[in-house]
């Protein structure tokens, strides 16, 4: 999905019971002194950050060049559990990071070429799109392929078991552009890139990235799955969605995620893969995994109107990418100067909560001197906004309800067309709470495609609110044809209408003046 930016930030501060956890560890290093960011100055940020956003657990990782600054954890999993700096948890996309480095390894070693089309290595990948044969491999990585949500819903569709299900897939695809003119982020692009490395490599996407990535830097404690939640590792809690002030335990709903979002990893392992990318391709006991030239070529855009490099986002001179599933959020941060950041939170997405992100900026600001910004209202608030209007919404039902009959006692001569005119806006609501997930990601999701059951994940009370108007217009609309079709039955007589306003002219259903 879209980050939703800017929802009602002047609105009421929230109040919720604030993150305990687990003290930021300084990890052993030879960091000088005066460099590293005190400890109780990255706690208050971290904790000011949970409790307006409602996370219950938050990983983080600071680094500076080859150094391990901090690691820690904050709060609890869903089994009340303290969240460490070696806690497993999702990084969502910031996997897109890895699959660019295994896909440019495969360049280093001369086994694939960026502008080469991915049919020459892929002779599977046939789209419906006659112009998908010229698709490139950077055109994947980059994102500008022409294959887009709204082409392949990538999330409403079945969802494929394995990689190779995904270039299957694929082939129902149409193009909204030609390849490389317009950049759409979508997580086929990099279903497909996995693929490529598995077909290129001859092995599995997973023991690919385990053998000569994971294993390499010592990440010994990250993996990457190909569904969820049916491959999450046991170890790995359950995340949250949070409504109306609570953070409710919830499992991840049902997606392919291998390539694009599927990367499980702690903040001690993340730590390591922040040094490789802020030294120049070297872990820090000087392995290589890639050239400098190919890290320069990941975290570059080539493009300025479109700010995506290989796998990250090149955003006015610091490198990054956000990660989002439905029950965690994940970014990470490239700083000019070496440093390096990395937050793993354990709730997902939602209106007034833009992930994780706002934390890594603080975090980034206090590393560099600066003054980190203060938390906007967020998530609380905006539940609060969206539990008042559902709370109008049935007052306004009941009021309306109690005046069924007064209101067919006005109409009950008008003719069946201007009755169906006069009541066909009571079905306008049902309408808005079917076409919502798509009414949404147009409006602040950027298209990405979205299902009604992950919809319930990214905003409980904002799908309770439709859902209570499209109940109360349709009880409305069911009382007063009910209504109606008695009155129009003889012997059934009018009601006294006590607010009737004198005209002159008798009311042809009661015989009183009336208006």
């Amino acid at each position: 999905m879209g980050q939703v930016r800017g929802w009602w930030r002047g609105t009421v501060a929230a109040v919720i019971t604030a993150v305990t956890g687990s003290m930021i560890m300084a990890m052993p290093g030879p960091a000088s002194a005066g460099e590293t960011p005190e400890e109780s100055a990255v706690r208050r940020v971290v904790d000011d950050f949970a409790g307006t956003s409602g996370y219950p657990g938050i990983a983080v990782a600071i680094t500076k060049g080859d150094r391990v600054l901090y690691t820690g954890g904050y709060g609890h999993d869903s089994s009340g559990a303290a969240v460490t700096e070696r806690t497993p948890m999702p990084v969502a996309s910031v996997s897109k990071s890895f699959t660019a480095l295994a896909v440019m390894q495969l360049v280093e070693a001369g086994e694939v070429a960026l502008d080469a089309p991915v049919r020459d290595y892929l002779p599977g990948f046939l789209l419906a799109d006659p112009r998908g044969a010229r698709i490139t491999v950077r055109e994947l990585l980059n994102q500008t392929s022409g294959i887009t949500d709204g082409t392949l819903a990538e999330k409403s569709l079945p969802q494929p078991d394995s990689l190779a299900g995904t270039v299957t897939r694929a082939r129902g695809s149409a193009l909204a552009a030609d390849p490389g003119t317009r950049h759409s982020y979508t997580n086929t692009n990099y279903h497909l890139a996995a693929r490529l490395v598995e077909v290129v490599s001859g092995e599995p996407f997973t023991g690919y990235l385990r053998r000569h990535v994971f294993g390499p830097l010592g990440m010994r404690a990250t993996t990457t799955i190909d569904r969820t939640p049916r491959d999450l590792p046991r170890e790995v809690r359950r995340g949250h969605l949070y409504a109306y002030g609570a953070s409710i335990p919830a499992t991840e709903p049902e997606r392919f995620v291998n390539g694009s979002d599927g990367v499980i990893s702690t903040a001690a392992d993340m730590a390591r893969w922040l040094i490789v990318q802020n030294n120049a391709g070297r872990a820090a006991d000087g392995t290589r995994l890639v050239s400098a030239s190919s890290v320069a070529a990941m975290h570059t855009s080539t493009d300025r109107r479109r700010p995506y490099g290989l796998g990250w986002r090149d955003r006015d001179g610091r490198v990054g990418h956000d990660g989002v599933w439905f029950t965690y959020t994940a970014q990470v941060l490239l700083l000019p100067g070496g440093y390096g950041v990395a937050v793993i939170g354990n709730s997902g997405l939602g209106l007034g909560n833009e992930g994780v992100g706002a934390l890594a900026d603080r975090l980034a600001a206090l590393v560099t001197g600066g003054e980190p910004p203060a938390a906007a209202p967020g998530r609380l608030s905006v539940d609060l906004v969206l539990g008042a209007l559902t709370l109008l919404s049935l007052l306004l039902a009941v009021r309306t309800l109690r005046r069924t009959r007064a209101w067919a006692d006005r109409l009950a001569t008008r003719s069946h067309r201007r009755l169906a005119l006069r009541l066909s806006p009571r079905l306008i609501p049902l309408a808005l709470l079917i076409a919502l997930p798509d009414l949404l990601t147009r409006l602040i999701g950027g298209g990405r495609d979205i299902t009604f059951e992950q919809l319930c994940y990214y905003s409980m009370p904002l799908v309770v609110w439709f859902a209570v108007m499209a109940a109360a217009n349709l009880g409305v609309l069911a009382a007063r044809v009910v209504t109606l079709t008695r009155l129009r039955r003889p012997g059934i007589p009018p009601i006294e209408d006590h607010n009737a306003v004198s005209t002159g002219t008798p009311h042809p259903a009661s015989g009183r003046y009336g208006v």
